[in-house]
C-alpha cells in the first residue's frame, strides 16, 4: 500500500510537469519528499525517543508481572524448580512422607524471586536513561530481542547484587528450605561434589534472572510484532501502526 501511494504520487508529480521540460531527479527527490512527509518516518531522535518508551513500558511490564504472587510459580515457562543436585534428597524426603516440606521448599524459592523482582524497575531505568544514540539505533534496527539482549549486558551483574541479599533472607524465612540448606552444605564436604552447584541462593537469583529477561524479551517482541503493544502515539510513529 504505501509503496503503491509513492507511485502515485510520482505519476502525480510527472503528470503536472506534461509539456514542459523537467528536472527528472528533482521530480523523484520531490515526490519521494511527499511520500515520507505523508507517512510521518521518523528522524533518529524520535526513533530515540520511542525506543526508550518502549523499553521504559516493557521493562515494567514484565517487573509487574514476575512481582506479583505466582508470577514465577504459577508460570511453567520461568518457574524455578528443585535443583539436579537436591532431586534425590526431594525424592527421598517425599518417600518418608515430608511431600509437605518438599512442597514448601520449591515455593520458598519462588516467593523469592518475586520478592526481589521490584528491584529491576530503578535499574532497568537508569540502563535506559544510560543509552546513547548509537545503542538505540542498533536495537531498533536489531532483532526481536536486541533490546533484552542489551539489558542482559548492561543490568544482568547490578540485578544479581540486588536480588540476592532479598533472596536469601526469603529463603531462610521457611523451616523447610534452611533444612535442605543445611543437608546440602553437608553433602558439600563430600569428595567430588560441585559446591558451587548446590549454593541454592547463587541459583535461585541465577534462576530468577534467567525469567525476568526472557519476560522481558517476550515484552519486546510484542512492541515489535503486535499493533495492540504500541499503547502511545510515538510507540505508533517508531514501530508501525500496522
Amino acid at each position: 500500500m504505501k509503496k503503491a501511494l509513492f507511485v502515485f504520487v510520482i505519476l502525480l508529480s510527472v503528470l503536472t510537469t506534461v509539456g514542459n521540460a523537467f528536472d527528472l531527479n528533482k521530480t523523484l527527490k520531490d515526490a519521494e519528499d511527499k511520500y515520507v512527509k505523508g507517512n510521518k518516518i521518523p528522524d533518529e531522535a524520535t526513533k530515540v525517543k520511542g525506543l526508550k518508551e518502549a523499553l521504559s513500558i516493557g521493562t515494567d511490564n514484565a517487573v509487574k508481572y514476575v512481582s506479583k504472587k505466582d508470577g514465577y510459580f504459577g508460570n511453567p515457562a520461568i518457574k524455578i524448580p528443585v535443583p539436579d543436585e537436591m532431586k534425590s534428597v526431594a525424592k527421598t524426603l517425599s518417600r518418608m512422607g515430608l511431600q509437605k516440606q518438599v512442597d514448601e521448599f520449591l515455593v520458598s524459592m519462588n516467593r523469592g524471586a518475586e520478592k526481589a523482582a521490584p528491584k529491576a524497575v530503578s535499574i532497568f531505568g537508569n540502563a535506559i536513561k544510560e543509552m546513547t544514540i548509537v545503542d538505540a539505533t542498533k536495537i531498533v534496527s536489531g532483532g526481536d530481542t536486541a533490546a533484552t539482549e542489551y539489558f542482559k549486558g548492561k543490568t544482568r551483574g547490578n540485578l544479581y547484587n540486588e536480588f540476592k541479599p532479598i533472596i536469601t533472607a526469603s529463603l531462610n524465612d521457611v523451616g523447610a528450605t534452611r533444612a535442605f540448606k543445611d543437608i546440602m552444605k553437608k553433602a558439600a564436604k563430600l569428595p567430588l561434589v560441585d559446591k558451587k552447584a548446590i549454593d541454592l541462593d547463587h541459583y535461585v537469583t541465577e534462576k530468577a534472572l534467567d525469567g525476568l529477561f526472557l519476560m522481558v524479551g517476550q515484552e519486546e517482541k510484542k512492541i515489535r510484532t503486535d499493533p495492540a503493544a504500541r499503547v502511545t502515539d510515538l510507540l505508533k510513529t517508531v514501530f508501525g501502526k500496522k
